[in-house]
């Protein structure tokens, strides 16, 4: 069973592991629809992933639990009111403790090294606040907090402003780095109108702990 963050009758936040995809892939194997019917909890449908998360990365992912709910959260999400925290690990040293990134992302494909995301001038507005938490060695562990939620935005923005990705990217840095893509969804919060807001917390995974940092 995957761990649930938060439930009530409209939402559930599950702590999604590292290496689940959210969708099926082409070539088959486990995916989050193998566990949809367990997240039912007595309900009679499945609950359906609101927004994204790499197949990489770990940590609160929100599940509507009917159609009305899923309707609000989408637009909460487009409305930009959804707060999202990640923890990462870049993989070389950080400079400064704080900043914000902003560059602007497109989509390019090829038949080498198949599609990523790269800054553009005419791509799609991006935003990332980050602030230094901890650094050890050669690795420094660093706060995200993305007001937009482009494809790899963190994984980019954290590769273009730092000179360094984050730690077992394999697209944007290299594998060999780490154990996977060192990205942690650590917090979530929902605002609802007249209700109280959908907040969940996802305790650092044990992958990080084993790189030498436990920051919660």
């Amino acid at each position: 069973m995957i761990p649930i963050l938060f439930e009530d009758g409209e939402a559930l936040v599950v702590d999604k592991p590292a290496g689940l995809p959210i969708e099926r892939p082409r070539a088959g194997g486990r995916s989050l629809e193998d566990n949809l019917a367990e997240l039912r909890l007595g309900f009679q449908r499945d609950p359906v992933a609101v927004h994204r998360l790499d197949t990489d990365t770990s940590g609160c992912l929100l599940l509507a639990r009917n159609p009305k709910a899923l309707v609000r959260f989408n637009r909460a999400f487009e409305e930009r009111v959804v707060a999202k925290r990640y923890i990462g690990l870049v993989a070389g040293d950080v400079s400064e403790d704080e900043g914000t990134i902003e560059l602007s992302l497109s989509k390019i494909s090829s038949a080498e090294k198949g599609w990523r995301m790269i800054p553009a001038r005419k791509g799609k507005p991006a935003v990332t606040h980050w602030r230094k938490l901890a650094a050890h060695g050669g690795l420094t562990l660093v706060e995200f907090r993305p007001e937009t939620g482009r494809t790899h935005q963190i994984r980019v923005h954290a590769a273009s402003a730092f000179g360094a990705a984050l730690a077992g990217d394999p697209v944007y840095g290299s594998k060999r780095t780490g154990p996977r893509t060192m990205l942690h969804a650590i917090g979530l919060e929902v605002p609802r109108e007249g209700k109280p807001p959908i907040v969940a917390h996802a305790p650092l995974p044990a992958d990080f702990a084993a790189m030498g940092f436990a920051h919660e």
